[in-house]
């Protein structure tokens, strides 16, 4: 197909970019700043020098408007919360004290008051803080921030675009505020909000905006009828009204469905809509609803979510469709590129064929500017271009990498006797319970302890040949042995060796499984200043030796008492990588679960009785459409279970979840045939506690108790109080207690504290059982 030239020049645009900077600066100055050594106006200062970094690098790139409102010091959801004043009372007093001290509080909590909740955004490994409102809240609009950082990039001469959460998403993302009914609908007080709306677009304007994206990706799920007059309101509202900007209503992650008419129909002059993945279903639809006569369409044709080269003559097919579906198509990533990795150019350890098969946030933007170019003037303009591309394809394609014949015979043999335990729980429980001799309400921890600064220095005098492996290997003794004298101390039940040796729980599987690469400089925002580095997966998979069996097997050589042997699942092992997308997700994690469960089976005949698989983004990949769940929680959970399902019955297998929401996963929770299960409840008050008594789960469960993502002690009344509400919900005998989470990110003397509080509090409750308080 040869693109015939745009009538219009098509722009190219993106709707965000990696926050953080090449050598993680904002990450710095932030923590800098919480410690007290950077000052506010250096934190200012470095995030306008980020900005305009930012910007310069999307026009050199190529993109002729770029967003702004994009960056943030912490999430741009709470940021969104400041804009429209909904400050949790709790968190008034530090606001109105300091507005960036009240900023961070709201965020991390302090030692007196609690954060937000925090949750996952949408299906991406992005965490969010939830609002919270109540029939109460009064909304005032603050749009100080958001017509700066647009009078900063209009003062540099760019064409810019601010970029906010839509009001009808910020509504349905929020949850009732504490004392708050529970049957709250926040989207109720939308009426309410849209003022607020309208103040900030009419302060955009008089700044200079031509154009505000409002994003509502709440859409793309489904969504009550409610739910899409509530959007059709909004939005003839915000239409109307005389004193506003252009209106470009986004959305991503997947098809709009339902609320495509309703967007399509309503006064504002563009969409911008994705059309990669899930959401190429947009396509037909915007076909069938008529197009978008008289309006701009953003056409997110380049994924934004993954790292792979993008089919430059497949997205140009799709472009030349929707010429005729819009009076002017823009070209776009199909989201925000904060959700990959900042620049593939600084990667100098993977092999340069690899290389060429990787595009980052840098190259993204190149690639959406060739294909505007080629929408504009014809393919004619880029014929240089999408020769490379057609190569680089084909590179991919026939490269032995993808292709282990012996991995791909030993999935094809898989049986459903593979993914079944020998016995049912009832059964084993009895058997482990025996084995394990634990106390009512046995303590644990989620598996990582801190992350100290000698250790991130042994490894990197690993890695610079300063020391040998021998003496870095001592130092993981060292630090093993007092993990597990700690422990042994405090009182805790069932120990874990505090992984000293692993960078990262994913990274540290994948650096030592065939088919993944790891990148050096690949850093992606999980939340606030917490940035990971997924690995790439990018071929067949196999574990050449045990990854696991050494440590484990010495930190039970230095106690009587039980350690876990601690894995990361198939499914987290994908959702936490730029997984392949040249074959069906389910086909990989079926890769995995069987390297995985080579591991597990080394561990139980190395002599290892209780096997933790965290599972915290089974929950987070569950697609946005409940029509397309059943088939991702077919392979997800069989994937589990391929992976635990060849130990003995008096094995304990455990799994862990965390900072998502739960309660429309139960049954698959339950699919997993875990013997215990771990989940995130301190910040949601124990929700998914009376989540899994309502189903009916039989199994055990230690919903968490310490919120670890939060610098707060919490006391031992504070735990006390939390474990009894988790036994209004779970029988005492199948009760864990447990934090939210790993303890790689605290420090030693908070992680002291509160896990010396979690035991106190276990045997304060433990003596009101048993009425022994001896």
């Amino acid at each position: 197909m040869t693109a015939k030239p745009a009538a219009a020049a098509a722009r190219a645009t993106v709707y965000g970019y990696p926050r953080q900077g090449r050598n993680r600066e904002l990450k710095k100055a932030v923590e800098g700043y919480w410690r007290g050594s950077v000052t506010a106006d250096a934190l200012r200062e470095t995030a306008a020098d980020l900005r305009r970094s930012n910007w310069r690098q999307l026009a050199d790139a190529g993109i002729t408007e770029v967003p702004t409102g994009d960056f943030s010091y912490y999430d741009h959801v709470l940021d969104t919360s400041v804009m429209v004043g909904a400050v949790p009372e709790r968190h008034r007093a530090a606001v109105a004290a300091d507005t960036l001290d009240g900023y961070f509080a709201m965020a991390r909590g302090t030692q007196d008051v609690a954060p937000l909740e925090m949750t996952k955004w949408f299906d991406t490994n992005y965490h969010y803080l939830v609002p919270e409102l109540g029939p109460d809240t009064v909304f005032t609009p603050d749009s100080a921030r958001q017509v700066a950082e647009l009078e900063q990039a209009l003062g540099l001469g760019h064409t810019a675009r601010p970029v906010l959460v839509g009001p009808v998403t910020y509504l349905l993302l929020a949850k009732p505020a504490p004392g708050v009914a529970a049957d709250f609908q926040p989207i109720t007080l939308l009426d309410r909000l849209l003022p607020v709306y309208a103040r900030v677009l009419a302060d955009l304007r008089a700044a200079g905006a031509e154009w505000v994206q409002l994003d509502e990706p709440a859409l793309v799920q489904d969504r009550t009828p409610a739910d899409l007059n509530a959007a059709a309101r909004a939005y003839r509202e915000l239409g109307a009204l005389a004193d506003r900007p252009k209106v470009l209503v986004a959305s991503y992650f997947d098809r709009l469905g339902d609320a495509l008419p309703v967007l399509a129909a309503a006064p504002v002059e563009g969409l911008a809509l994705d059309f990669t993945g899930r959401g190429a279903a947009n396509l037909a639809d915007l076909a069938a609803v008529g197009g978008l006569p008289g309006k701009r369409l953003v056409a997110g044709v380049v994924n934004g979510r993954n790292i792979w080269i993008n089919d430059h003559q497949k997205s140009l097919t799709t472009l030349g469709t929707l010429l005729g579906l819009a009076d002017r198509v823009d070209v776009a990533a199909s989201c925000s590129l904060l959700h990959v990795p900042l620049d593939a150019t600084a990667e100098r350890d993977i092999d340069p064929q690899i290389l060429r098969w990787l595009a980052f946030a840098r190259q993204k933007t190149i690639e959406v500017a060739t294909l505007a170019r080629g929408l504009a003037r014809g393919t004619g303009a880029i014929a240089a271009e999408l020769a490379a591309n057609r190569a680089d394809l084909a590179s991919r394609a026939g490269s032995a990498i993808t292709h282990d014949p012996a991995v791909r015979a030993r999935t094809a043999a898989i049986t459903d006797a593979d993914g079944r335990r020998s016995q049912p729980y009832a059964r084993r429980t009895a058997a482990q319970r025996a084995l394990l001799g634990l106390p009512q309400l046995p303590t644990t921890t989620i598996g990582s302890f801190p992350q100290t600064n000698e250790l991130r220095t042994a490894r990197a005098d690993l890695r610079a040949g300063r020391i040998d492996t021998g003496d870095y290997e001592e130092r993981i003794k060292d630090e093993i042995r007092e993990v597990l004298s700690f422990q042994e101390k405090t009182g805790i039940d069932v120990l874990v060796h505090g992984e000293p040796e692993r960078n990262d729980m994913v990274q540290y599987f994948a650096e030592r499984l065939t088919g993944y690469l790891a990148t050096r400089h690949g850093w992606v925002q999980s939340y606030g200043t917490r940035y990971v580095r997924p690995p790439v997966l990018a071929g067949d998979v196999s574990r050449p030796e045990p990854m696991t069996v050494r440590w484990t097997s010495y930190a039970r050589s230095q106690t009587a008492k039980p350690v876990k042997g601690m894995l990361t699942g198939p499914v987290t092992m994908l959702a936490w990588s730029f997984v392949r997308d040249d074959q069906p997700p389910g086909d990989t994690a079926r890769q995995v679960a069987l390297a995985l469960r080579d591991e597990v089976d080394d561990l139980e005949a190395a002599g290892t009785s209780v096997i933790q698989v965290d599972e915290p983004a089974l929950r987070e990949t569950l697609p946005l459409r409940a029509a397309d769940h059943p088939e991702y929680l077919a392979w997800a959970t069989e994937s589990f279970r391929l992976t635990t399902s060849g130990v003995r019955p008096d094995t304990q297998i455990h799994t862990h979840m965390c900072y998502a929401e739960f309660g429309d996963i139960v049954q698959a929770i339950d699919d997993l045939d875990a013997d215990v299960i771990s989940l995130e409840a301190a910040r949601s008050h124990m929700q998914v506690a009376g989540e899994l008594a309502r189903h009916d789960y039989s199994r055990e469960a230690g919903p968490g108790v310490w919120d670890i993502h939060s610098p707060r002690v919490p006391s031992t009344g504070e735990v006390a109080a939390l474990l009894r509400e988790g036994l209004a919900a779970i029988p005492a005998e199948r009760l864990w207690v447990n934090p939210d989470c790993g303890l790689k990110t605290r420090g030693w003397p908070e992680t002291r504290t509160c896990l010396e509080n979690l035991v106190a509090a276990a045997r304060e409750v433990r003596a009101e059982l048993t009425g022994d308080h001896s």
